[in-house]
């Protein structure tokens, strides 16, 4: 894999463990925030090392304990981690989702049509948010089986709101009212950030999500 690349999953983890405890132990780095438990990515364990079978088991001994108050347990395995590790989750039942990150190298390629920006600041800013994230979150509840927590989106929005700064917050504005977000970050090792990309339904295919992906990079 090319540095870009590990510099880029190296900004991702950072991205993660903003707003939230961050330390190293037992073969591998933990993200903690007992404040919002149902988060997973505001609790979970990134950059793995530990490979023999005494070191996996200290790990998995240690997320028990580090997140006994988490309904969940997550570990994000990337491809530097040790195969060995990988395949004790396996054996151990637990489900794989897989993310996928993407690189821009350079100007973006496109060209956005012109629409109002504006920074998320007052507290009027963080309501229009909220209310965005929630439909966010209600639409994606509607797309897995036995539906989605709210209680987590109001965690979730706790944890974006604890990363400012210095990640900055977008809303996309349409007929006099805030339709569209992105986060973006400066990021570590040269390479920056964009995530949180929404757009309300009935809002889309006008150009908000461009403009916000331009504005952010």
């Amino acid at each position: 894999m090319s540095d870009l690349t590990r510099r880029a999953v190296a900004t991702d983890y950072a991205w993660m463990a903003l707003g939230n405890e961050r330390f190293e132990a037992d073969g591998a780095t933990f993200i903690r925030n007992p404040s919002v438990a149902r988060v997973r990515d505001a609790n979970q364990v990134v950059a793995v090392t530990a490979s023999a079978p005494d070191e996996i088991d200290g790990l998995l001994a240690r997320a028990d304990r580090e997140y006994a108050g988490c309904p969940h347990r997550q570990f994000r395995i990337d491809f530097a981690a040790p195969p060995e590790f990988e395949a004790r989750l396996v054996l151990e039942g637990y489900e794989r989702s897989d993310t996928l990150v993407m690189l821009l190298e350079g100007e973006p390629a496109s060209t956005a049509k012109p629409h109002e920006i504006r920074p998320v600041e007052s507290a009027a800013d963080w309501q229009a948010y909220s209310s965005l994230h929630e439909i966010d979150w209600r639409e994606y509840a509607e797309k897995i089986p036995g539906g989605a927590d709210m209680a987590v989106a109001e965690q979730m929005g706790r944890t974006r709101r604890a990363k400012t700064p210095p990640v900055r917050y977008w809303l996309a504005w349409a007929d006099g009212q805030p339709r569209a977000y992105l986060a973006s970050w400066e990021g570590t090792g040269g390479v920056g950030q964009v995530e949180d990309l929404f757009t309300h339904p009935e809002f889309r295919h006008r150009g908000l999500a461009m403009a916000l992906i331009h504005h952010g990079v």
